[in-house]
């Protein structure tokens, strides 16, 4: 009788501790419930708040005053890119099946940097 007891005094303390616990992230609610405490109701201000860091981050930029500077940024890197893919694809030793994927991981790395090189180019260029 003594152990039925303390297990159900054991079970009680557990219940208890699991109550306070979700009963402490009663604040918490899923992402899309429309209120202000979701993302959905904070979306707009998190989009505010996304367009004037933009804002303000053009504004320091000067794209118009320094277009041309940056856009010879972007060419000399292109340059160093291409120049990098050379390099690694010259270096591979074709002895070592890992160097060879070592060098394949290294020129897509390289790649889709020049990716991201045109992107800025085109971001520029359209302002």
């Amino acid at each position: 009788m003594n152990k039925i007891i303390q297990n159900a005094f054991v079970f009680i303390a557990f219940c208890l501790v699991g109550y306070i616990v979700f009963r402490s992230m009663g604040g918490f609610r899923e992402g899309m419930t429309g209120d202000s405490s979701g993302v959905a109701g904070n979306a707009a201000t998190y989009a505010s708040t996304l367009k004037s860091q933009s804002v303000q981050m053009q504004d320091a930029f000067l794209i118009s005053k320094y277009r041309t500077d940056y856009e010879n940024v972007i060419i000399n890197m292109t340059d160093l890119v291409n120049n990098l893919m050379l390099q690694t694809v010259l270096s591979a030793n074709v002895s070592q099946p890992q160097s060879i994927i070592d060098t394949l991981t290294t020129l897509n790395t390289l790649n889709g940097s020049q990716v991201a090189l045109n992107n800025v180019m085109k971001f520029i260029d359209g302002n």
